[in-house]
């Protein structure tokens, strides 16, 4: 009898045991409901007023719609923003933003993408997919590298990508923006204009400048259309002669290179009306030019000054340097 009321005792411990944790859980599970409920009301109402901040940022200007953000910490974009997709430019400038987000191809209207002064690391591939985009300006930014689908904004007329440090080529299929009339490289690594430039028919403004050239393509008259090329503070030794091909060409800067010689071909650029060779070490003494040149009008300093390595030294240089090879050949 004992044996079997210790049994009937184990048995009924372990219903007692099992029946207080069944209620336990049935207790504890509305909870649960509750709580899961709670946590997405609250995601809900979170998100709402990270809308309703973005919404603060939008601006009217003269019947474009803008979404501007300045100096604000914004490393991240949130998700909320795809409700804004009516937005037609971004202007989003020292906010730390490390990435632009992929749903950016959300925003079928957009037109400008100012994201200048960030700290974004690449651009998304969705990029290719925004066919009313006419500027992209990602300037003082830590790109690396640009996708090639960055080709398929056929409508794309501007793109900035100065200062990106780490910045060296282009993809190919660049020389697909048939649109492209201005490009800024500025500020870079490039050791050469890449190919997909050189074939951009169209563009009629490009600064390369603060990069690491040391020569120009022969095919660089391919740029027909260009008519200001700023090439300043390079390790450029030499120019070669089909520039004197690029005839639409106005504006040439080439101060702080590396140039011995202006090439006689381009006393034929008769539309170029800015050009500056200032800080080269040319071969002809510039300080020996400057004496034998005579002025029958005193004109102001400034003048002189813009003048004193410009058109004007061009051509006395190349025409000092022909008269002196037609000496050297008759001695």
């Amino acid at each position: 009898m004992s044996e079997f009321g210790v049994c009937h005792g184990s048995v009924g411990s372990i219903k007692a045991l099992w029946e207080r944790r069944i209620l336990k859980y049935q207790e504890e599970r509305p909870k649960s409901k509750d709580q899961a409920t709670l946590g997405g009301l609250t995601d809900v109402w979170e998100n709402r007023i990270v809308l309703a901040k973005l919404k603060e940022k939008l601006v009217n200007d003269d019947g474009r719609l803008i979404f501007r953000l300045e100096k604000e910490e914004w490393k991240t974009l949130p998700q909320s923003l795809v409700h804004l997709t009516q937005v037609q430019e971004w202007q989003i400038h020292r906010t730390g933003l490390q990435n632009i987000p992929n749903f950016i191809s959300r925003f079928e209207h957009l037109v400008v993408l100012d994201l200048s002064r960030n700290a974004i690391t690449q651009i998304p591939r969705e990029i290719g997919e925004m066919k009313c985009l006419r500027e992209l300006l990602l300037s003082y930014n830590t790109l690396k590298d640009i996708p090639e689908e960055l080709g398929r904004c056929e409508n794309l007329e501007r793109l900035e990508l100065a200062m990106n440090r780490h910045l060296s080529d282009l993809p190919s299929k660049l020389s697909q923006l048939k649109k492209l009339c201005y490009l800024d490289l500025s500020m870079n690594n490039f050791l050469s204009i890449p190919e997909s430039v050189v074939s951009l028919a169209g563009l009629q403004w490009l600064d390369i400048g603060g990069n690491k050239l040391q020569s120009l393509p022969q095919d660089i008259h391919r740029m027909g259309s260009l008519h200001t090329l700023w090439l300043q503070r390079n390790e450029l030794e030499h120019l070669p002669e089909n520039i004197g091909l690029m005839q639409s060409l106005e504006t040439l800067v080439l101060s702080n290179n590396r140039l011995t010689d202006i090439p006689v071909v381009m006393e034929g650029m008769v539309n170029l009306r800015f050009v500056n060779f200032r800080d080269n070490p040319l071969t002809l003494s510039v300080d020996e030019l400057l004496l034998n040149e005579t002025h029958e009008e005193e004109g102001d300093e400034e003048d002189e000054d813009r003048e004193m390595f410009g058109c004007e030294f061009m051509h006395m240089y190349i025409q000092e340097a022909r008269k002196r090879s037609c000496t050297q050949h008759v001695h």
